[in-house]
């Protein structure tokens, strides 16, 4: 039975002559779990809100939506608050109580039910997600991971049919990330809830789907299978975007060339490897970048928010190199964006020291943060405005703005976003326009928090792209990330952060091949057979190596 149909639906913001959405058709049956993927930009979000009635952006509509043969206009409140869920991206924009138990109960006691019922599906959901430890806490000592899981609980105590989330694992850690889809795996399963959900990382919910729609412009160009939809992409859109973001194992197979049926999942890509490719003969250790000369050090970090609170960091030392990429790797509230905090001379630690190399031997300002939340480095109506701001507090010559603004647009990608509000663009697009306002502080070093949040697979490849052209010229660059593969990609050091300290440090196929959770799905895929492969291309340049398995 279809419990959605969208029909030749399309929209446009105000103001605005390209149209958002356009001409959509599909349909959605009960208990469907459907992945939505895409570029930024393309329209998933407008889509996945117009969806719920609520947050259905102001502008001109084409089309209907349908909820069981009834237009959502249609809908009385409670059915529309209730039988349609929706789960942001970013878990701190929906909690709207102090206390976890209360947040719990917020949406029923808004929609005025019995105290019983309230006090009997409470305590349900916090049986249910795991919740019992923490239900008295106050929300804001939560950890991301915890945050998203509350919003996921406070969501389901409300009963929907139907399931939306937006990028809900972008903020987690890896292993928060796959509990968390897992606990969507079981929801779908158990309860036949029906699933819609936005991601641009698509490891571990690709073959999940029972459905894949892709997006490409506001319009929807393939909504099937996820196999049928991935074969498809590599045979009819065969220098597609989107390629680069397709699970690894799918990335590999296209890039061998085998005859075979098309793996989607890590055991599916093992089994292929093994069944048709020999293992290394003999693995070499990879050698050592080498050190060059000091541009910030922390050493014996000590910090904690109030003196009566724990101690985020414990004694955290660290060295980076100039021209050097440095990511800091661990799980939610584990300490990272403290460190970079410290780093970035935002926070003063009680005890130890951070030391940058003196700025009289720079070009620029000694260190600029990019910050996790992109939209709180926008100050303007506009991006090209905002962009002016950030000449002027550079202290940038008047005469050179232009210059310098159109040159940061090239480098990041913006140069068509400068007319627009920061607060009408995609996840994204609004983190490309930050970068772009922060590199016109032309900086040393550069403090990347979360540097992929948002950005689709081919904007990963373009900021990867920038990052080398950075370093090339100098820069040094740490990042904070749960973004494993591009840690591996970019990193020429991975340090892990656990219970306020770094407990390991490696260069990233040291660091990648010796772990199980933090790791590549192609090292997982071909650790068996060559161990220290961590990325895609590396897995493939060793197939190749060591050659094909004959029958």
């Amino acid at each position: 039975m279809e419990i959605l149909q969208v029909e030749n639906l399309s929209f446009s913001y105000p103001n605005t002559k390209e149209r958002a959405i356009k001409d959509i058709t599909f349909s959605v049956s009960e208990g469907d779990f459907i992945v939505i993927c895409g570029e930024s930009g393309c329209g998933k979000t407008t889509l996945l809100k117009m969806l719920k009635r609520e947050l259905s952006p102001y502008g001109e509509k084409r089309g209907r939506v349908l909820y069981k043969g009834r237009e959502l206009s249609e809908l009385n409140e409670r059915e529309a608050a209730c039988e349609i869920g929706f789960v942001m991206q970013n878990p701190e924009q929906q909690i709207v109580t102090d206390k976890v138990w209360h947040e719990l109960a917020f949406g029923l006691e808004n929609m005025g039910m019995e105290t019983n019922e309230i006090r009997r599906r409470v305590g349900e959901m916090a049986s249910y997600f795991g919740i019992a430890d923490w239900f008295h806490s106050d929300t804001d000592k939560l950890s991301g991971g915890q945050k998203q899981i509350l919003n996921l609980a406070s969501v389901m105590a409300m009963q929907p049919n139907v399931l939306l989330l937006d990028e809900p694992t972008s903020q987690l850690d890896p292993v928060a990330a796959s509990e968390f889809i897992m606990t969507l795996q079981r929801l779908n399963r158990e309860l036949g809830l029906t699933i819609l959900l936005i991601e641009h990382r698509l490891e571990d919910v690709f073959s999940l789907a029972n459905k894949v729609l892709v997006m490409e412009n506001g319009a929807l160009i393939f909504y099937d299978g996820p196999r049928t939809v991935g074969e498809r992409l590599m045979r009819e859109k065969d220098s597609h975007p989107i390629h680069c973001g397709l699970p690894s194992a799918l990335r590999i197979y296209r890039a061998l060339g085998i005859e075979a049926q098309c793996p989607l999942t890590v055991r599916d890509g093992r089994r292929f490897l093994t069944e048709h490719f020999l293992p290394e003969r003999e693995a070499v250790l990879p050698p050592d970048n080498p050190k060059t000369e000091t541009v910030l050090e922390m050493k014996n970090v000590w910090f904690r928010y109030e003196k009566n609170l724990r101690d985020v960091l414990r004694g955290v030392s660290l060295c980076v190199s100039r021209g050097e990429s440095y990511f800091l790797l661990g799980g939610n509230a584990a300490g990272k964006t403290t460190a970079l905090h410290c780093a970035a001379g935002l926070q003063r630690p009680y005890r130890g020291k951070v030391s940058m190399l003196e700025k009289k031997k720079q070009t620029g300002k000694n260190a600029v943060l990019l910050p996790q939340d992109p939209v709180t480095v926008f100050v303007r109506d506009t991006v090209k405005e905002d962009l002016v701001e950030a000449c002027s507090s550079a202290r940038l010559p008047e005469k050179e703005w232009e210059g310098q603004i159109e040159a940061v647009c090239r480098r990041t990608g913006t140069y068509g976003l400068l007319s627009k509000h920061p607060y009408d663009l995609s996840g994204g697009e609004q983190q490309k326009c930050a970068l772009a306002k922060v590199l016109l502080h032309k900086p040393d070093i550069l403090l990347l928090d979360e540097p992929t949040k948002g950005l689709d697979a081919h904007a990963k490849l373009e900021l990867s792209a920038l990052l080398r052209t950075l370093k090339k010229d100098g820069v040094t660059i740490i990042a904070v990330t749960h973004d494993v593969e591009f840690a591996a990609e970019n990193s020429d050091r991975c340090a892990l952060l656990f219970d306020g300290q770094i407990i390991s440090c490696d260069t990233p196929r040291l660091f990648f091949s010796g772990n199980t959770f933090y790791t590549t799905s192609a090292n997982r895929m071909a650790h068996h057979m060559y161990r220290y492969a961590v990325t895609c291309d590396e897995v493939v340049a060793a197939c190749k190596r060591n050659g094909v398995r004959h029958a």
